[in-house]
């Protein structure tokens, strides 16, 4: 069978080294005559995968001692009320960067439960067209979240936000998660959703510090305190068992394509293609964010007219690229281009654009 290139957000696409590792263990893993699926989250089985899950995580971003790592459901949505509800102390506000959909829900979320909310930045001003390079904090700050990849506008944090060393930085970096080198040192909490670089939809990968699990905020809801998932392994109730296998994989296949660094070179091969061609296109197809704030996760363009662009992702689908329609509030087009989806997409996707140009510029 034939795979079509999948440029779609998420859940996206995955290895086929690892569907295939999947669709064996999906029937009888390990020669156990039971599902991977099947089998109970009690089971040494499944605590060898969880554990394995875990140390590739850390190996992976050269975590010590000093960090928890944790599965957890509710994807990054159930974060944006977690994180205020642990760290944002009666007293202080809680610091968001707003750059796009996705900050914007977490900052909703915290002013939901009557957190104190203090906007240190926006690109709200240009559309999100770009990420601040200057911010206030408040003068009191509980922590600071920022979104290091915005999935929908199309921008990518390049840096990492300068604050002072007693702030918590904490970051949702589910759409770039795992794709390129990070000083993770410099943050107190990262959350991820798994199905844009590490597998599935169904959970969510937490990193976070143990020091600041010690600040947590006492006596929340069992199921949305941090410190309750970490002294229970992740298994404080039946967790996503089949997810977690599923990134465990996908794990195992960033470690054997060489790791962060040579994800990070090849991630910036597959989208330097696709920019290129935008770049040479007098102005055919047009970028929708400044250069230097370009994500290499999610590449966002226009067309002349919205006609060319309904147009343009019909006649892609009959090339076997699917997942090229931009996102519902901002519309054009979008081609995602994470860890998985292979170099050869990049190429195939730049030369139908410019055919595309050739046929209708």
């Amino acid at each position: 069978m034939e795979r079509v290139y999948n440029f779609n957000a998420g859940p996206a696409v995955l290895p086929e080294e690892v569907l295939l590792e999947a669709q064996a263990d999906l029937f009888n893993y390990k020669g156990m005559g039971l599902s991977v699926m099947e089998m109970s989250h009690r089971s040494k089985e499944f605590q060898a995968i969880i554990d394995d899950a875990y140390a590739r995580v850390k190996r992976i971003y050269g975590l010590g001692d000093d960090y928890e790592v944790l599965f957890l459901q509710g994807g990054a949505s159930l974060q944006f009320l977690m994180v205020p509800l642990n760290f944002a102390v009666e007293g202080k506000e809680a610091n968001y960067i707003n750059t796009g959909q996705w900050s914007k829900k977490a900052i909703a979320e915290a002013k939901k439960i009557g957190k104190a909310v203090h906007i240190a930045a926006s690109s709200e001003d240009r559309n999100f067209a770009y990420i601040p390079r200057s911010w206030q904090l408040s003068d009191n700050p509980s922590y600071l979240h920022i979104t290091t990849n915005n999935t929908i506008f199309g921008t990518e944090w390049k840096f990492d936000p300068d604050i002072p060393e007693d702030i918590p930085l904490i970051a949702d970096m589910s759409s770039n998660f795992m794709s390129k080198p990070i000083d993770i040192q410099k943050y107190s909490l990262v959350y991820a959703g798994a199905q844009k670089n590490v597998g599935p939809a169904g959970t969510v990968v937490v990193i976070v510090k143990k020091s600041l699990l010690e600040k947590a905020i006492p006596g929340l809801p069992t199921m949305l305190d941090y410190n309750i998932h970490a002294k229970n392994g992740s298994l404080y109730n039946t967790p996503a068992c089949f997810i977690i296998y599923m990134v465990g994989l996908v794990l195992k296949w960033i470690e054997n394509f060489g790791g962060l660094e040579k994800i990070a070179e090849n991630n910036k091969l597959k989208a330097g293609y696709i920019y290129d061609t935008i770049d040479e296109s007098n102005g055919f197809y047009r970028g929708t964010v400044d250069k230097e704030d370009r994500s290499l996760m999610n590449i966002t363009f226009r067309l002349p007219s919205e006609e060319l662009e309904e147009l343009f992702v019909s006649e892609a689908k009959k090339n076997a690229m699917i997942g090229l329609k931009g996102h519902r509030d901002v519309g054009g087009c979008r081609a995602s281009c994470y860890n998985s989806l292979p170099l050869k997409a990049a190429k195939t996707l730049s030369e139908f654009m410019k055919e595309f140009q050739r046929q209708h510029g």
